[in-house]
């Protein structure tokens, strides 16, 4: 089954980024079914790589390899390894496959000690998961693997959503430990039940938080206000949309013996604006909010929405207050979430000093030459009044 490509190759696919686009094949040969293998060329009927296909999917192909190679579980064992020299592998908890980024395209695998979540988010690893989950058997011996494949982009490849304990059983909440922090993956909670990309980030608050007042928006399960609290903050305040998330929050606290919390189930737009109007102020403010845009058609909406809560944040903010500030959707550059923030200090007539800048931590690798692998934006940011 061979797929050829348009005379004008863009350099993009010539540079190393895996994904082929529907208005990027000049003709397909053969009879091919959504999810298959098939070898791809140029308009010279050059090779260029494996991969497969979803003609359900503007992304029409996804390559797994530059290489005349065979697609088998030995090919995903050898990716798998290969991710995993990437990893340190003295941590319990860490991401093992990040899709694109360990040249695995559609897959997600998270580890929390003991466990395993994989999301699967595309048909073509679809028909090779049960390949990744014996491998995943054979290397980690773990205690349960959990699928947790809600994606919306499921729906456009033409699966259906899928939650279920695919390996062994296990519980609700996943414990595990982070930073010597003890934490709980929800698998009724949001992608794999944990964010484990702000780990290293939240080290950063170390040497400003102890006895502050601190207030944790988009607070999920309470990654940053928990590093908080490890590090001897006074108070601190919780602040998300979601009551199952706050409610996960509440049992990770108190299972740390964490005290001088406060739990807030709301809008943290609505919030900080409420803040702001009762002259509430903060010694320390941590926003990180969800990907505000999933696709260029929302950037603009996007950096008003960064702009709007980081704005808010620095009003509330004490004279030489600290704002932990992140941004993680690739649709918006790290010079454009800068220039976004760097606005929000213009406005609110406050000046910025970076003090640290984080990113993706090793275990969420990205590639230069495919630029959807870099997301995370992350500024430690020292506010000071200007009047």
């Amino acid at each position: 089954m061979k797929v050829f490509l348009k005379k004008d190759l863009k350099n993009r696919i010539k540079n190393g980024h895996p994904w082929i686009y529907d208005n990027e094949i000049e003709k397909v040969e053969g009879e091919i079914e959504n999810g298959n293998i098939v070898d791809v060329f140029n308009h010279e009927k050059h090779f260029i790589g494996k991969g497969y296909i979803n003609f359900n999917s503007k992304i029409r192909i996804r390559l797994l390899t530059r290489k005349n190679e065979k697609i088998d579980k030995d090919f995903f064992k050898k990716r798998i390894i290969q991710a995993l020299k990437r990893r340190n592998k003295f941590e319990n908890s860490f991401r093992v496959i990040f899709s694109e980024a360990d040249n695995l395209p559609g897959i997600i695998v998270d580890k929390f000690d003991e466990f395993l979540v994989i999301e699967v988010n595309t048909l073509g690893i679809e028909k090779f998961k049960n390949y990744i989950v014996d491998i995943l058997v054979e290397l980690f011996e773990p205690k349960g693997i959990f699928e947790k494949s809600d994606s919306s982009s499921r729906k456009k490849e033409g699966l259906n959503i899928f939650k279920a304990w695919i390996y062994k059983n296990g519980p609700e909440l996943i414990p595990f430990k982070v930073n010597d922090i003890k934490f709980f993956a929800d698998t009724l909670g949001q992608k794999t039940g944990a964010f484990l990309d702000q780990r290293f980030n939240a080290l950063s608050l170390k040497n400003y938080v102890e006895h502050k007042v601190c207030l944790d928006c988009f607070s999920y399960t309470g990654n940053f206000g928990l590093h908080m609290l490890k590090f001897g903050a006074k108070h601190v305040t919780f602040i998300d949309y979601s009551e199952r998330a706050i409610n996960v929050a509440e049992l990770i606290l108190k299972e740390n013996g964490f005290k001088n919390y406060e739990l807030i189930v709301g809008n943290a737009f609505d919030f900080l604006k409420t803040f702001d109007k009762t002259s509430t102020y903060f010694d320390i403010v941590s926003i990180d909010p969800p990907s505000f845009a999933k696709s260029a058609s929302n950037k603009k909406s996007a950096i008003r929405g960064y702009k709007e809560i980081n704005l808010r944040a620095m009003k509330i903010l004490k004279e030489n207050g600290i704002l932990a500030t992140s941004s993680c959707t690739q649709v918006i550059s790290e010079n454009e979430f800068s220039s976004t923030v760097l606005s929000a200090a213009n406005d609110s007539n406050k000046l910025a000093r970076i003090l640290y800048k984080g990113g993706q931590p090793y275990d969420h690798p990205y590639v230069l030459n495919i630029f959807e692998t870099q997301y995370l934006k992350f500024f430690l940011l020292e506010i000071e009044n200007l009047k």
